[in-house]
């Protein structure tokens, strides 16, 4: 029988040894695994086998690995850290608890490294100058709660681990609802947390993602279900998460045959904190390591598109992002003699390097984003994380919810049937095409005919794919400056795709590009399909006015004529086309706008056809009827 005192008590002590502890939502056990460090450069990298034997490897994912997607970030040398195992135990949860240090540990000169007037002074810019600018829909930016350590000790290194094993006890006491409590020990760099979000899974072939949105603060003596009614019935919260959930649908689509099914939503409840979430599932046979970078990373802690998120964070953040927001991985030699993999979003952590405390944090910046609203925002994660790990005075009410001695049985408000019958409610909002299975699309209306989706920095397109292909479309994705001219002559269907920016600003390339993409198949008349970004393109092409909204429609859900029907569609838009109301031809287009102000909601005409919702979007009800109907049009 392992002495797990003796066990703890040896990794602490050398200094050398490198090991990971991990305790999973509902497992009574704690999971130890020791090993050694390899440290690689490229996720492909993560040495998953050794002349033929699989392995099994933990690795930490620092958020600099975007750039293997070709996205920015500021690049600070943080690693991508593996521990192969060597060991794997688990340890029974009570031995571990009463096994582990629980003396204080001082902090001094504790606070955020951006001051609140900074920081709110950064959320206005952002929501200025990006999402009005139609950078994109929603942005996380961070900022750290920084403290130094007093480590009392001859001894830094045990000192810094012994710190961090008494804050793994605190969490494991204290904190409820985590997807992982874990603590991670390697030299020169040390993480605990308790990560509330599983950012990808793939089980068995089954891939699963978790986009966890919306931060309900308990208020001081506990939350009640008037107190969670008012934030489920909060529009920004409702909309944020909607958001995400389009963001990560992008990310299954890529990687699952199927493109993912969403299941919810639910509440995500821990000891201070309240979150919504859905599920989302999906079946791939791609190498985890493929899915790893497919899916890199959560929206929740970076924005949407992503692509353009990246290059947000990387002008509006002072520091690189070292861990945070990354991923924590653990490869598991499967039957089939692949692994499968486990990996939630590095949230809700402490890092300790040299004797500095980091807890980074961030808010969800949106277009209804109040500046001290998403200020407060931050000191409430921060508050969740050092309250748990008792760096901060602990709530009252949740140290008696968690008293050992108290009943087990504990009513949820997720239980209740108001709040339940309110968190149903808002799939009445969402498309069916992606709460429902869908049929094989072989015998789809345009089976035997193809399409070239061109992607323009939005990844919306891989959903636009899986619904091409849907309706019987054989649809192949290209990049805006992969494409060749012969690519875009030789397609039967170019489906000119969103992404962010001014479709005026043609001294950017990528806007540049679609407007010669756009030029191109209208002066063939061939087939095009104009979507967002593509769609105000095409409207200058014929003429029409271009013009910034008065407020940005991000993850904006309309009900707007479109050829003669009614349809629900969700918008990602700054820009508009416009025309004078009640205009109904542009030359040889037919148009399709508000009666009121002149929105231009559609276009069609000899070979093409363009909207300026996202039709593939959970938002839009109506999409996949709509979709149908244009390709129609296109055909003509």
């Amino acid at each position: 029988m392992t002495d797990t005192a003796a066990l703890l008590a040896a990794l602490v002590h050398d200094p050398d040894a490198s090991f990971v502890l991990i305790a999973r939502d509902g497992a009574q056990s704690v999971e130890l695994l020791t090993g050694d460090i390899e440290d690689v450069d490229l996720l492909a990298d993560i040495p998953l086998s050794l002349e033929g034997v699989s392995r099994e490897v933990f690795a930490m994912v620092p958020y600099r690995q975007v750039r293997e997607r070709g996205f920015e970030a500021q690049d600070d040398g943080t690693p991508l850290r593996c521990l192969v195992v060597d060991r794997h135990e688990h340890l029974p949860l009570p031995d571990v608890v009463e096994a582990l240090p629980q003396d204080a540990v001082p902090l001094k000169d504790a606070g955020f490294d951006i001051s609140d007037e900074d920081y709110a002074q950064v959320v206005t810019r952002v929501i200025a100058d990006e999402i009005g600018r139609g950078e994109g829909a929603n942005f996380v930016i961070r900022r750290d709660y920084t403290a130094t350590v007093d480590l009392g000790s001859d001894d830094p290194v045990h000192a810094e681990r012994t710190a961090a094993l008494t804050w793994f006890r605190a969490l494991l006491t204290h904190e409820r609802g985590a997807y992982w409590t874990f603590a991670v020990i390697t030299p020169g760099h040390i993480a605990v947390g308790a990560s509330p979000e599983a950012h990808v899974v793939a089980r068995d072939g089954i891939v699963t993602m978790n986009p966890i949105s919306g931060t309900f603060r308990h208020p001081s003596g506990g939350a009640t279900k008037e107190t969670l009614i008012e934030f489920l019935s909060s529009t920004k919260e409702t909309e944020e998460l909607f958001m995400v959930v389009d963001e990560e649908l992008k990310m299954m689509s890529a990687v699952c045959s199927d493109g993912g099914r969403i299941t919810g939503p639910h509440l995500k409840q821990m000891s201070r904190l309240t979150h919504t979430e859905y599920m989302l599932r999906g079946r791939s046979r791609l190498d985890p390591r493929d899915i790893l970078r497919e899916t890199m990373f959560a929206p929740t802690v970076t924005g949407s598109p992503m692509q353009n998120a990246c290059a947000v964070i990387r002008r509006h953040e002072t520091k690189p992002r070292g861990y945070y927001s990354g991923v924590a991985a653990l490869f598991t030699p499967n039957a089939e003699g692949g692994h499968d993999v486990d990996a939630p979003i590095l949230i809700r952590t402490v890092y300790l390097e040299d004797g500095q405390l980091r807890v980074p944090v961030g808010a969800t910046l949106v277009r209804h984003s109040d500046p001290y609203g998403e200020v407060s925002e931050t000191h409430g994660k921060a508050a969740g994380v050092l309250g748990a790990i008792g760096a901060i005075a602990r709530d009252v009410v949740a140290e008696t919810r968690l008293d050992p001695d108290a009943p087990a049985a504990e009513t949820s408000l997720a239980d209740d049937p108001e709040v339940a019958e309110l968190l149903a409610s808002r799939n009445s909002r969402l498309a069916e095409f992606w709460l429902n299975p869908q049929e094989d699309g072989s015998a789809g209306p345009f089976a035997g005919r193809s399409a070239l989706v061109i992607d323009a920095e939005d990844r919306f397109t891989t959903m636009l794919a899986h619904q091409l292909r849907h309706l019987g479309l054989d649809a192949k994705i290209m990049p805006w400056h992969a494409v060749t001219d012969a690519d875009v002559d030789a397609a039967q269907l170019v489906v000119a795709g969103p992404g962010p920016g001014d479709p005026r600003d043609a001294t950017i390339a990528r806007i540049a590009r679609m407007h010669e993409i756009v030029t191109r198949r209208l002066g063939h008349s061939a087939p095009l399909l104009a979507v967002c970004l593509s769609h105000q393109i095409l409207a200058d092409q014929l003429g029409i006015e271009l013009a910034p909204l008065a407020s940005p429609h991000q993850g904006l859900q309309k009900v707007v004529p479109v050829f003669g029907e009614d349809a629900s569609i969700g918008f990602y838009n700054t820009f508009t086309a416009r025309v004078s109301p009640g205009t109904t031809a542009a030359g040889a287009a037919e148009v399709s706008a508000d009666a009121a102000t002149g929105d231009v909601y559609a276009l069609r005409g000899p070979s093409f056809a363009s909207v300026q919702g996202h039709l593939e979007s959970i938002l839009s009800r109506d999409g996949i009827r709509t979709l149908e109907r244009l390709i129609t049009d296109a055909f003509a």
